[in-house]
Formats: C-alpha cells, sequence, structure tokens
C-alpha cells in the first residue's frame, strides 16, 4: 500500500501539521472540515502546504515521524522549497 507524508498550515509561516494518510484528498478534506484531528480543527491548520508520495506506506511513516522531529526552520524551508507562495496545494490532487 502507498501513502503520503503531508504538511498542513494556518497561515503563512503559521501553525504547522504534519501528517500520514494513504488517501490523501479524504484526509484534507477532513481536515479543512474541522474534523481531521483535534489539533488542526482548534488551530484552524486546514491548507495543505505540502506533501510527498511513497509507494510503500511504511516509508511514509518513517518519513513523517523524521519530519516531526525536525527543528521548526527545517519544516519552514521544506514547504518554502517545494511551496514558496503557500498555496493551498488540494487543487493539485487527482
Amino acid at each position: 500500500m502507498s501513502g503520503y507524508v503531508y504538511i498542513m498550515a494556518s497561515q503563512r509561516n503559521g501553525t504547522l501539521y504534519v501528517g500520514v494518510t494513504n488517501e490523501i484528498r479524504r484526509r484534507v478534506v477532513e481536515h479543512k472540515d474541522g474534523g481531521g484531528s483535534r489539533f488542526t480543527g482548534k488551530y484552524k491548520v486546514n491548507t495543505l502546504v505540502y506533501y510527498e508520495f511513497h509507494e510503500d506506506i511504511e516509508q511514509a511513516i518513517q518519513r513523517e515521524s523524521q519530519i516531526k522531529a525536525w527543528q521548526r526552520a527545517w519544516k519552514l524551508r521544506l514547504v518554502e522549497e517545494r511551496n514558496p507562495q503557500w498555496k493551498d496545494l488540494l487543487h493539485e490532487l487527482a
């Protein structure tokens, strides 16, 4: 089974949430609707600003753990490199 690692944000340089899922479109919509997690609902973290696909869900889970352990500045740099405008990337998903 494949998987995605993703980063949601409340706004540019705002609160970040790192997650993993095998159905990214569904999961992002859950976050946007306020039901994705207590954290994203509480802090209004509802913009998909980064994602990466992994053929193996176990690799995605390991990558999520790696990114979660990073310093905030490294996470911000990861988003900036791929998405310097901090646009919502939901529209990119098939």
